[in-house]
């Protein structure tokens, strides 16, 4: 009965975990390309009492064992990168990429940012910025006098300037791909960074090599399942009840053997 005391106690953190998780999904549903987190668990190390398939006799052998397990922990965060839906701006500076890959995104250190989020904006040097006021990769810079910019499905940028017919080409939006976009380490600002779970990046054009192409005038919604979240956090809720009515029940017994 003493274990059973740390094992609801490990049920009871483990469904505190999950509705922090579910928490920052919820949270984060207008969140532009922001993709829903599940927490993963894993059962804890098991005191064997009785080893299955140990010998009864000579010619006998133990069916099944005598396992005692010890509870849960919470091992990890998977991010499900499912595509999210495209709602449309009409702004000509919102892009969306249809299917795998990343946009990449000059960070402060030198390094490079990956991202989801196509809201970009122009900055008081005209250079293309995240929301935040990151600079895309390849530099490119809006002109002034610029009466309209055009993103092609393959990520050239042309702008047509005041006074001129002909589009001026100003250069391609970086687009990355990883063999294990859920190994990305997420560091906010809808961003993530490279790690040694996700792989290189595969750089390449939009439309090849199994990047998606580029919408201009769209934005990817968040994939959070509202509906989802909420049957999942319900869920929660009566796992950790009955995990705080195991200890509830564990103590009553201990008390009942006090007694005798």
């Amino acid at each position: 009965m003493i274990n059973s005391l740390w094992i609801a106690k490990t049920g009871m953190s483990a469904q505190q975990t999950q509705l922090d998780v579910i928490s920052h999904n919820l949270a984060n549903v207008s969140t532009t390309g922001f993709k829903r987190n599940n927490a993963v668990f894993e059962d804890l190390i098991y005191q064997n009492l009785r080893q299955v398939g140990a010998n009864t006799t000579e010619q006998n052998q133990l069916p099944t064992g005598l396992h005692l397990g010890l509870g849960v922990r919470t091992v990890a965060t998977s991010r499900n990168f499912t595509q999210g839906t495209h709602q449309e701006t009409k702004n000509n500076l919102d892009v969306a990429i249809n299917g795998n890959g990343f946009f990449e995104v000059n960070m402060p250190d030198g390094t490079i940012g990956y991202t989801r989020d196509g809201s970009f904006q122009v900055d008081a040097q005209g250079r293309l910025v995240t929301s935040s006021g990151l600079p895309v990769a390849n530099g490119i810079t809006i002109p002034q006098g610029t009466t309209s910019v055009n993103i092609s499905a393959d990520g050239a940028v042309s702008a047509i300037v005041a006074g001129n017919t002909q589009p001026q080409p100003l250069g391609n939006l970086a687009m990355s791909s990883f063999i294990n976009a859920a190994g990305l380490e997420p560091v906010g600002q809808n961003l993530y960074k490279e790690s040694a779970a996700s792989g290189q990046p595969q750089q390449g054009t939009p439309g090849t090599n199994g990047l998606g192409y580029i919408r201009q005038g769209f934005l990817e919604a968040s994939n959070v399942n509202v509906v989802e979240e909420l049957v999942t956090m319900i869920q929660t809720q009566r796992a950790y009840e009955m995990n705080s009515k195991a200890i509830q029940t564990s103590d009553q017994m201990l008390a009942k053997l006090s007694q005798l």
